[in-house]
């Protein structure tokens, strides 16, 4: 099998970690509108019903959030202990003390404690995943490979509220009990595919184990182990290592530090793109969906539910293929000033019409839909790519970690304030639509963001996205990045010159210069 078929294989196994991630974010939405659910976790009203409060909703739905900062802030830590492979299914096993706790706790705070669990599964995979890509994917598909994280999460969205349809209408507690049991069979097929595939070369080669990486390349590369493509790649990667040793093993404070890589700028980049894609309000959809529905007056919530996550799949494909085409910096401009327009709309329809009117409340779930196609096929599928590629090598597990762990806790944040924000129950600030006023002012700051701090990288290896942050700014990254590829740096030369400033790399930014006068790109 040659490497980009077995890459899109690895790619897909090592991605579906993501389903797990948009299986847990789903199926809570719905679970939490079932009866018995309610009169399990909920609190018994004066007139004998039971109703889940602000608080325990919010419990409920945001201690997950917990687990995954802290599961992402540990990723880079365990996948360089134990390695990469091992490192995710050392997670997906916590990930089944968690869904075990779900599932057959009756009490709230067993119910949380197995949600951080649960936690802590998914936010490890979701560090170590892309790191476990990156090493093993080629140049040539990296954003599709990559990307494919993405659309797992948004293919675990849609399986989680089909099978809450599905189980909604069962009288006993099994109606909630099978949509978190089920998570047994998605992580047994990771760890399934996991030990299946081979461990990356890069970490094998760190932990000077020769012979394995050697074996590891050989079934990347479909070739013998003596083979010229596995000796050539296998000296590449050891060259490449024995360089990141002389220059010394880089610390958490590194990451800190601006310094000629411009690496503070770099994890702020990665950190804030994190943080901003929560600040869409994509997650007020998918953990409050069905309940906003319903008190929207949509007449079949549950369904209207399943429609936006069809939307979500499939606008991911359409994210996936335009990463390596379109490229970054209009794909994300673009997705922000779409979302902006379509959360806005949704706001002033909100507050202009009546929830009996039933053209209103279809505008409203129209737009809502066009909100997640523009964030699916940008802000959903690029961030993860972008994030991916921007950091230096020496650094680039410790900046996953910083800016994955920034998502989660951003997630935390919107999914314990939004019942506050939304509900009209004492203490709560009763916003309902009026909560896309702010989905939609951050969107706008997002798009500001993208013109600023995302840098045009399309068609480039991880090694010339370095390059280009270290002699060219953010806005003029476009020009560089075309004399880049107009001069054909390859990996090997950019090591060489992008340390000793050789001729080449020298006449690449006098080209770029020339090219964007009368301002200077370096």
């Amino acid at each position: 099998m040659g490497l980009p078929a077995l890459a899109v294989v690895l790619g897909a196994f090592a991605s579906f970690s993501g389903f797990l991630f948009g299986y847990d974010t789903g199926y809570i939405s719905g679970c939490k509108e079932m009866e018995s659910f309610i009169r399990t976790f909920g609190t018994m009203q004066p007139d004998g019903s039971y109703l889940l409060g602000s608080g325990r909703d919010s419990l409920i739905t945001s201690i997950l959030s917990v687990g995954t900062c802290l599961g992402a802030l540990c990723g880079s830590i365990v996948g360089d202990r134990i390695g990469r492979r091992f490192g995710i299914i050392f997670y997906i096993c916590l990930f089944f003390i968690g869904v075990a706790c779900q599932t057959g706790c009756k009490s709230l705070a067993g119910f949380a404690i197995g949600r951080v669990f649960a936690g802590l599964g998914v936010g490890g995979t979701s560090c170590l995943v892309p790191l476990y890509q990156a090493e093993c994917s080629p140049k040539s598909i990296r954003g599709l490979v990559v990307s494919a994280y993405q659309f797992f999460v948004t293919v675990g969205l849609l399986v989680a509220a089909c099978v809450v349809y599905a189980t909604k209408d069962r009288a006993d507690n099994s109606a909630y009990e099978i949509p978190i049991g089920i998570q047994f069979v998605w992580g047994a097929l990771i760890i399934g595919g996991m030990c299946l595939l081979p461990e990356s070369p890069r970490w094998l080669l760190s932990r000077d184990n020769h012979a394995k990486a050697k074996k590891s390349l050989s079934r990347l590369l479909g070739q013998p182990e003596d083979s010229q493509a596995v000796t050539t790649e296998f000296a590449e990667i050891a060259a490449n290592l024995e360089h990141e040793r002389s220059v010394g093993k880089a610390s958490w404070a590194d990451c800190f530090k601006y310094g000629e890589g411009k690496t503070r700028l770099r994890i702020f980049t990665g950190m804030a793109l994190q943080a901003l894609q929560q600040l869409t309000g994509v997650n007020f959809i998918f953990y409050y969906g069905t309940s906003f529905f319903a008190n929207s007056g949509i007449s079949n919530p549950f369904l209207t539910t399943i429609a936006t996550n069809v939307v979500n799949v499939g606008m991911s494909v359409v994210g996936m293929l335009a990463a390596d085409r379109v490229g970054r910096r209009p794909l994300m401009m673009y997705g922000a000033a779409g979302m902006a327009v379509s959360q806005l709309i949704v706001a002033a329809v909100g507050v202009a019409v009546s929830q009996a009117n039933q053209a209103g409340q279809k505008v409203l779930v129209a737009f809502c839909c066009i909100y997640i196609a523009h964030f699916a096929s940008t802000w959903g599928t690029l961030a993860w790519v972008i994030t991916s590629e921007i950091y230096p090598y020496e650094l680039r597990g410790k900046g996953m970690s910083l800016s994955t762990a920034t998502q989660w806790l951003f997630n935390f944040a919107i999914g314990y304030a939004t019942p506050y924000l939304v509900d009209e129950a004492p203490g709560s600030a009763g916003l309902k639509t009026n909560v896309f006023w702010i989905w939609g002012g951050c969107c706008c700051i997002a798009f500001v963001f993208a013109y600023f701090f995302i840098p045009e990288t399309k068609e480039l290896s991880l090694e010339q996205c370095d390059l280009l942050y270290r002699n060219s700014t953010i806005l003029k990254s476009a020009a560089y990045r075309r004399q880049i590829l107009q001069h054909d740096i390859h990996d090997d030369e950019i090591m060489h010159y992008s340390a000793n400033k050789g001729p080449r790399t020298q006449h690449i930014e006098e080209d770029a210069k020339q090219s964007s006068r009368p301002e200077t790109i370096a």
